[in-house]
């Protein structure tokens, strides 16, 4: 089939389970592998697994919504479409420019964690290595398209599965479990303080920025309306538990790379267990559990990436582009943009954490206007797109004496005043 349609969907429909593997393929992502060794030294054993626990969160929480979004817009495709159908021509282009930008940041943190792994892993040029890497996310996400992406989702949540249960398995029996316990308090016992109050309130405060993450991410937007309509709730609820028994493995990684002493690169630290692991088989499985995770993000979001750019950015532009110029056209945006990550991942060096903080006032000043545009039932006033901006700088720029927690609630509060505002005053005028 040569249609671009087939390019977005692969004509696949999900049931429970293959909408499982696919959401797990997208939301077990590189951002557990380096966010959580950031959180676990800053906010302690809790904090790291709250983390990862928030997106699980988020993901039930998701759900609740999933079906109406199918039950009230059943013809779309994809996020863009919703912004089409509901929102004015500045409207549209604010928030379709929004979400290229959330789906490209999210494909760069998945690249910085490739480029850590394969440095770590191999003793070449990690550029050599991410290159071969990124050709073969191309080839799957970039000229695969969908029908491609999901052959290789069910290999990756497998080795995934495996390492999360094997490897930990493995080191406790070997080391024993109070040993380790021991360790950890020897060497890092402010790790197993759990009455830190910052740490609840960064726990709450990643949840907002989790749920505003799912309920802008494109590819989980294209899964949604492959689902069937029946089935949505019940895979998003059930993805969602098998999410929260990610934290607990990763964290107990985590304490079998530190217990033995102390620590110097924190976004090395998961990484760091091809180090630690004799049995070849454990080192093979690791390797395919970062490689799996971070390849099945990078794929998703650049397949979502590309479709969007294409169909909702290129395609307006130009006005009319045939299916087979459309898939041309995704073979080079895909191919290009790959192209300048490897570029980027040379030059550009950040604290994950404070990365993911900058990009949360964005994520949680977008979710009342995405809950706006999709509950309700009346015209959107040209000023909600508006009032995401509005709430993301204000709140950057004019609390420099808050911490980034703080002032990602006051992102949120000051959109959803504006946005509450706009649907008062479109009402007001419809009188």
């Amino acid at each position: 089939m040569s249609t671009y349609r087939h390019y977005i969907t692969g004509s696949l429909v999900f049931g429970v389970s293959t909408g499982m593997i696919s959401l797990l393929a997208r939301w077990i992502t590189g951002n557990a592998l380096l966010s959580s060794p950031e959180a676990l030294i800053k906010y302690g054993l809790l904090g790291s697994i709250g983390l990862s626990l928030v997106g699980a969160l988020s993901m039930f929480f998701f759900g609740f919504i999933s079906t109406t979004i199918r039950e009230k817009f059943p013809d779309f495709e994809t996020i863009g479409d919703l912004f089409q159908k509901r929102l004015n021509n500045d409207g549209y282009w604010i928030m379709t420019c929004i979400i290229l930008l959330i789906g490209l940041d999210s494909i760069f943190v998945q690249a910085v964690g490739a480029s850590i792994l394969f440095d770590l892993a191999f003793n070449i040029p990690f550029t050599t290595s991410l290159f071969f890497f990124f050709l073969y996310c191309f080839i799957v996400a970039g000229i695969g398209g969908m029908k491609w992406l999901q052959r290789f989702e069910g290999f990756s949540v497998f080795f995934i599965f495996a390492a999360i249960i094997f490897i930990p398995l493995y080191f406790f029996i070997q080391e024993g479990a109070f040993s380790i316990y021991d360790g950890i308090r020897l060497y890092h016992p402010y790790l197993l303080f759990a009455k830190n109050q910052e740490t609840y309130f960064f726990m709450i405060t990643f949840m907002l920025i989790g749920f505003g993450r799912i309920i802008t991410d494109a590819s989980t937007w294209q899964r949604l309306y492959m689902i069937e309509q029946n089935k949505i709730r019940l895979t998003f609820w059930s993805t969602a538990f098998v999410l929260g028994t990610i934290p607990i493995a990763l964290s107990s990684m985590l304490m079998i790379v530190i217990f033995e002493g102390p620590f110097h690169e924190i976004n090395l630290l998961l990484f760091q267990l091809l180090t630690k692991m004799d049995p070849i088989f454990l080192i093979v499985v690791f390797f395919l559990f970062c490689f799996g995770t971070l390849s099945t993000t990078i794929q998703a979001d650049l397949h979502a990436m590309t479709v969007h750019f294409i169909k909702h950015i290129r395609l307006p532009l130009k006005g009319s582009i045939s299916d087979k110029n459309m898939k041309k056209e995704s073979y080079i945006f895909s191919g290009s943009l790959l192209l300048l990550l490897l570029i980027a991942t040379h030059f550009i060096q950040f604290n994950f954490i404070d990365f993911l903080f900058l990009f949360g006032h964005l994520y949680a000043a977008i979710i009342p206007v995405m809950l706006v545009i999709i509950l309700s039932k009346d015209e959107i006033s040209r000023l909600l797109p508006y009032s995401a901006l509005i709430g993301c700088l204000f709140s950057i720029t004019l609390f420099p004496d808050l911490t980034s927690l703080q002032t990602i609630w006051i992102s949120f509060i000051i959109s959803s005043f504006i946005s509450i505002l706009s649907v008062l005053l479109e009402k007001r005028s419809m009188l």
